[in-house]
């Protein structure tokens, strides 16, 4: 056994012996071994979208060799004043940075990091309202380098601190984190950034926590490093003989072959359970589980940030990881009702919140295993293009039109208006046949457009967890258009059981997206943008014969999120 301070228990009942079969067959075709060796044959037949996504599995051991640059340039923006930093960008750019500054914190003396990852105008308008350009480091941060919603960030925020800081010191205070030969690299040379972090290409986006694109903001938190890595190495087995056998790499291995033989038995609703602090990695693990597996009329539905229920809440599709970290104990109650009642179960123990560098890497393998069993791809996103294509069009409307394509309301009530092809002429009977279409195995996506302020998410959350127990289906709350970056595979990948709740509002307040670095010339909003998103990805959802509604809620969004959980949850 290579790891000492990570454990992994698994609690399947009478799921157990399909999985062990699952485990034996790993080891009697080798596959551990083949992909240390990437062999793209573990997955298909070809290898496009595999071979040239496995550089993961040795970014550990890269990456400490660049401990000295990361300590050097932390340093170096500790001793000019930076006091915060500001991460710029979208899926699996920000999700690890923002794990990182929710589970560690930000240690004495080093910067107080955030993340925008929202192009509401709002979240925009906060972002900007609390950081002070003179004492703020941003990082823009995406890898291919032309993420609309990261260069919309980087224009606004260079201009502003252009603006206040004068165009000679703008570029000091902004740091790239890309791929070689992005756009980017040559927007950061123009401007004269701080530094440039090029990212091994070989990487996907949501398997890149452990890369520049997790680590430069970490080191800017002030987490340990060298620790981190040192846990991620000890789940790699990196050197010794059981990197290439399934007993060096057990925990994906065991892990791996848990999710995937469990939803090719119909448990593909993975559900994470936890400590307070580990229940905050939940969103980085949604993108990961739900991009990769998503696919191909497949997939696994991550579902983070629930407050754990009865049994009678729960079909008989789920399956629950526990994540313990020593000291901060779970709610054991509802997890013994959970086993009682027959779910399957696994327990990851941490007992230092340093392990989480292991942890990151074992859900990464255990992601590729799963991908295995289910005979697909776990490292690109088909459908991801679809809605990035379809809201481009409706972009291409609002410039050559002036305003975009408009849609027809099925009706208002109580400054709500509604856009759906259910029956129903008021809200209680078209909530109550749209979602009177759910069958056992389904599950509903709140897909919510609007200021993710903690008011509202406060009553997104309770809405979530009210339609839960009253149509006992797995729910998820996904914020747009950000969780196109992470969910949205899934959601037109998989079999098609979702039903997907739009929730939409007025903009207050919008904020203009300038065209050009350096220039105030606007074309285009962040709210048209966002609006443009969710108009997109309403077509593309559509277009895969998924079942949609949307609620437009106007200005009051907390108001009109209540008036539907009282009617229909």
């Amino acid at each position: 056994m290579c790891l000492e301070k990570l454990d992994y228990v698994a609690e399947l009942g009478a799921y157990e012996p399909q999985v062990q079969k699952g485990i034996q067959s790993l080891q009697d075709k080798g596959i551990m071994e083949r992909i240390w060796t990437h062999d793209y044959g573990v997955w298909k037949d070809a290898p496009d979208e595999i071979s040239n996504r496995l550089g993961w599995l040795h970014t550990p051991e890269a990456m400490l060799e660049q401990l000295p640059r990361l300590r050097k340039f932390t340093q170096g923006a500790r001793n000019e004043g930076f006091g915060q930093a500001l991460l710029l960008g979208m899926g699996g750019s920000s999700l690890a940075p923002q794990v990182f500054r929710n589970v560690f914190g930000v240690k004495d003396g080093f910067l107080d990091l955030n993340v925008l990852d929202s192009t509401d105008p709002a979240a925009v308008l906060a972002a900007a309202a609390g950081h002070d350009p003179h004492k703020t480091l941003y990082i823009v941060s995406t890898k291919s380098g032309g993420t609309v919603e990261t260069f919309s960030f980087f224009k606004y925020f260079y201009n502003q601190a252009t603006n206040v800081l004068g165009k000679d010191d703008a570029g000091k205070h902004f740091v790239a984190i890309t791929d070689p030969g992005s756009s980017l690299v040559d927007v950061a040379k123009t401007c004269n950034f701080r530094d440039v972090f090029l990212n091994d290409p070989n990487i996907g986006g949501r398997y890149s926590a452990l890369s520049f694109f997790g680590l430069v903001p970490a080191a800017l938190l002030g987490v340990d490093l060298e620790k981190l890595l040192d846990g991620a190495l000890k789940m790699v087995c990196k050197g010794k003989p059981c990197h290439f056998a399934v007993a060096g790499n057990r925990l994906g291995a065991q892990s791996g072959s848990a999710i995937g033989v469990l939803a090719q038995q119909g448990r593909d609703k993975m559900t994470l359970a936890g400590s307070e602090r580990m229940n905050l990695i939940g969103p980085w693990v949604e993108q990961l589980i739900a991009e990769s597996l998503g696919k191909e009329g497949k997939g696994v539905l991550p579902v983070s940030g629930e407050r754990l229920g009865p049994p009678g809440v729960y079909g008989e599709d789920r399956f629950f990881v526990c994540l313990h970290l020593k000291g901060e104990p779970p709610n054991e109650a509802p997890i013994k009702a959970l086993k009682a009642a027959g779910h399957p179960l696994a327990h990851v123990y941490l007992s230092d919140i340093n392990d989480l560098g292991a942890e990151l890497f074992r859900w990464e393998m255990a992601t590729a295993v799963a991908g295995h069993f289910l005979k697909i791809n776990p490292f690109d996103q088909p459908n991801v293009e679809a809605a990035k294509a379809l809201a481009h069009k409706m972009v291409k409307a609002y410039h050559d039109e002036g305003a975009l394509p408009a849609l027809t309301p099925s009706f208002s009530e109580n400054g709500i208006t509604v856009y759906a092809d259910v029956k129903g002429r008021d809200l209680t009977t078209t909530a109550s046949h749209f979602f009177g279409q759910a069958n056992a195995g389904d599950y509903v996506s709140l897909q919510a457009y609007v200021p993710p302020t903690d008011s509202v998410m406060e009553a997104l959350q309770a809405w979530r967890m009210a339609l839960r127990d009253r149509c006992k289906l797995a729910t998820t709350l996904g914020v747009g258009p950000r969780f196109l970056h992470s969910t949205g595979q899934l959601h037109k990948g998989d079999r098609g059981n979702g039903l997907f709740v739009q929730i939409t509002c007025d903009d207050e307040t919008d904020v203009a997206i300038p065209d050009e670095v350096g220039s105030p010339a606007s074309s285009m909003s962040f709210g048209v943008l966002k609006a443009a998103q969710a108009l997109g990805d309403r077509q593309a959802l559509l277009d895969a014969k998924r079942r949609v509604i949307r609620f437009h809620l106007g200005t009051d969004v907390v108001k009109g999120i209540q008036t539907l959980r009282g009617l229909f949850g």
